[in-house]
């Protein structure tokens, strides 16, 4: 069984789950570059468990809010097949912005700015883009430390390993300019993420649903986009290996939960 833990309690462990985001951020370099295991399988057991976390638990986390914003507005609004779709679409949103990011980074690299990398409005659009991401991920850890602490702690587990993949995607589109200020900048949105959150924590039934719908749809494509493509040196092996770790994890959590 879970613990149940006060709105103090949460902050606090949202601050310790934050550091550990942060710890991992700055470190991810170096956890892809383990002495005596290759790159691609580090990447590839980091994809593997990032997938099963968006069909384990990612998937059905956003239907959970559709629900619960559909039974919070059914004496306003009438449901309807299309207002159904109302959460899904803004996750369609999330994932088509990070899409059209990664595109204009991709076509702007052969004419971008010095050493081949994109212009410097490219860097920061796309930056600032991981940067929202970064802090929507804390603004809404507390929440989930409160409703569920081992489900918040896969939840780090997960993100923070996501966090080597989307490291090097940003290291091989900028290797100038993310390695001078980038990895600080999204480590600092984390934090400022659990800043907001413990001084404007999210009340709202409706608003956190959009944000993890929003947060949802972003994480869809970084995984995908970092792991399935076949230009990928990737390992399956590894990657099996990370997928099954961590849907074991989650069904033992999910047990005991109950």
């Amino acid at each position: 069984m879970d613990i149940a833990l006060s709105t103090g309690q949460s902050v606090v462990g949202a601050l310790v789950l934050t550091a550990a985001l942060v710890a991992l951020h700055l470190a991810a370099p170096r956890i892809r570059k383990l002495p005596f295991i290759p790159e691609r399988a580090t990447s590839s057991f980091a994809g593997g468990l990032a997938v099963a976390y968006v069909f384990l638990h990612l998937l059905p986390e956003i239907a959970a809010g559709n629900e619960a914003v559909g039974e919070l507005l059914k004496d306003v609004i009438e449901p309807t097949p299309l207002f159904e779709l109302g959460i899904f679409l803004v996750a369609l949103t999330g994932f088509t912005v990070f899409y059209g990011l990664e595109r204009l980074a991709t076509r702007d690299s052969p004419r971008g700015g010095s050493n081949g990398e994109p212009s410097g409005t490219v860097y920061w659009l796309h930056l600032g883009s991981f940067m929202v991401y970064n802090a929507l991920i804390t603004y809404t850890m507390a929440l989930r430390v409160q409703t569920g602490l081992l489900f918040a702690v896969l939840f780090t587990i997960a993100m923070g390993l996501h966090f080597v993949l989307t490291d090097r995607s940003l290291q091989e589109h900028y290797p100038r300019r993310f390695a001078r200020s980038g990895r600080l900048l999204l480590a600092g949105s984390l934090v400022l993420g659990w800043v907001a959150d413990a001084l404007f924590a999210p009340t709202s039934v409706l608003l956190v649903a959009l944000l993890t719908a929003l947060l949802g749809g972003s994480i869809l494509l970084n995984v995908f986009k970092e792991e399935i493509p076949t230009n990928r040196n990737s390992r399956f092996g590894w990657f099996l290996t990370g997928l099954v770790l961590y849907a074991g994890l989650l069904g033992i959590v999910t047990a005991i939960s109950e």
